[in-house]
């Protein structure tokens, strides 16, 4: 039992807003390289960022022509990951394919 007034037995509530740090996009790019074929571009697109047949014909047009091509946007900590998949399946298919992390929105 308390020997204060009421007053000392009220608990007071406090509220903690919990802020999230909102963290950038990041844009996974693909480049151009003299010897990747392009059906394994178009194969990497459409296994390892989801992207349709058509949609990844077009982004590895671009990575020919222009010489990098914008597979998607993504948290870092995915877009890592993305990275690091292409890598190791071009690794394991013996190509030079490189992907790369740039800070950004779409």
């Amino acid at each position: 039992m308390s020997t204060g007034t009421p007053k000392d037995d009220v608990l007071e509530r406090t509220e903690t807003v919990k802020k999230e740090k909102k963290t950038p996009p990041y844009r996974v790019l693909l480049m151009n390289d003299d010897y990747t074929p392009m059906e394994f571009v178009v194969e990497v697109l459409m296994d390892i960022f989801g992207k349709g047949e058509a949609e990844a014909v077009h982004i590895m047009l671009k990575v020919h022509v222009e010489g990098s091509g914008l597979a998607g946007v993504y948290p870092f900590e995915i877009a890592e990951t993305k990275v690091e998949e292409v890598h190791a399946l071009a690794r394991a298919e013996g190509h030079p394919l490189k992907a790369v992390l740039e800070e950004g929105d779409a």
